[in-house]
C-alpha cells in the first residue's frame, strides 16, 4: 500500500519559522515547540472548544485575536502569542473567569494544585479587574466518591468531553445561559441518581480547578491526575 504524502505547512510563531502538518492548530505546533499558550479548556486528546479563551493570539493581517486551540495553521501565517495586547487580554479573561463565580483558593482542596490558580500566578494577575457577579449555587455531595461544586467550576467541558469522547456515557452536559450555566448530570438529577454515570472517575481527575473532587480529602489535598486519562487516550489511538 502507498501511504499518502503527508502536507506540511511553514509558518512563523514569536518570529521563529516552523514546519508544520497541514492539519494542525497553532496551539498544537506552539507545544511541539516548545513554545507556551495559557489554556484552561484544552486537553490533549480531547475535541477542541475554545471555551476559555485564554488562548487567544495574534495573526499578522488580521485585527482580531483568535484562540489558538481551534485556529488551523496556513502558509505563510505569522502568529505572536505574548504580546502586550495579548497579556492585557488574558489578565482580563481570568478577572471575568474570577468574577464569574466564588474561587477562594485559601479554603479549596485544590489549592497549590488548581490550573486556574497557576494561570493567575503566571500571567501576574493580583485583583479582579471586574466586579464579582457570582451567585451561589447547591453544591452536589450525592455520590459516594465524589463531589460537584459548581461555585468553583469555569466552565470549561473538560468534563464532559471526557465523560463523552473516552468514557462514552455522556453523563454530563451544560444546563442554563450565561452566569446561570452548570454542569449537570442527566436531566439535571443528583449525581447518586444518574443512570448514565459509570463513576469513572475521569471526569474529576481532568477537572483544572476545585469544581470537581474526591470526598474526604481536606484543603490543598485534591492532586488531579490528568495525565493518566491523557495516556489512556493515547493508547486508545495507537490501538
Amino acid at each position: 500500500m502507498i501511504k499518502e504524502k503527508v502536507r506540511v505547512k511553514t509558518l512563523k510563531i514569536n518570529d521563529m519559522d516552523v514546519t508544520a502538518k497541514s492539519n494542525a492548530t497553532i496551539l498544537e505546533v506552539a507545544n511541539e515547540q516548545g513554545i507556551t499558550i495559557p489554556s484552561l479548556c484544552y486537553l490533549e486528546g480531547l475535541s477542541c472548544v475554545g471555551a476559555c479563551r485564554l488562548c487567544l493570539v495574534e495573526v499578522k493581517g488580521s485585527s482580531k485575536l483568535v484562540p489558538a486551540c481551534t485556529s488551523k495553521i496556513k502558509d505563510g501565517m505569522e502568529v505572536m502569542t505574548n504580546s502586550p495586547r495579548i497579556q492585557k487580554h488574558r489578565k482580563m479573561i481570568l478577572s471575568m473567569i474570577f468574577a464569574e463565580r466564588t474561587h477562594t483558593c485559601s479554603v479549596c482542596v485544590s489549592n497549590g494544585h488548581c490550573e486556574l490558580q497557576n494561570q493567575a500566578i503566571e500571567q501576574g494577575l493580583e485583583h479582579s479587574e471586574v466586579a464579582y457577579i457570582h451567585q451561589k449555587f447547591d453544591i452536589d455531595a450525592s455520590h459516594p466518591s465524589y463531589m460537584y461544586d459548581p461555585n468553583r467550576c469555569i466552565l470549561c467541558t473538560r468534563c464532559v468531553r471526557v465523560c463523552d469522547e473516552v468514557e462514552g456515557a455522556h453523563a454530563l452536559d451544560i444546563f442554563g445561559r450565561g452566569i446561570e450555566s452548570k454542569i449537570i448530570h442527566d436531566m439535571d438529577e443528583p449525581w447518586i441518581d444518574s443512570q448514565s454515570c459509570t463513576s469513572c472517575g475521569k471526569c474529576v481527575q481532568v477537572c483544572p480547578t476545585g469544581a470537581l473532587f474526591e470526598k474526604g480529602v481536606s484543603a490543598t489535598e485534591m492532586t488531579k491526575k490528568k495525565e493518566i486519562v491523557i495516556k489512556l487516550i493515547q493508547t486508545r489511538k495507537e490501538r
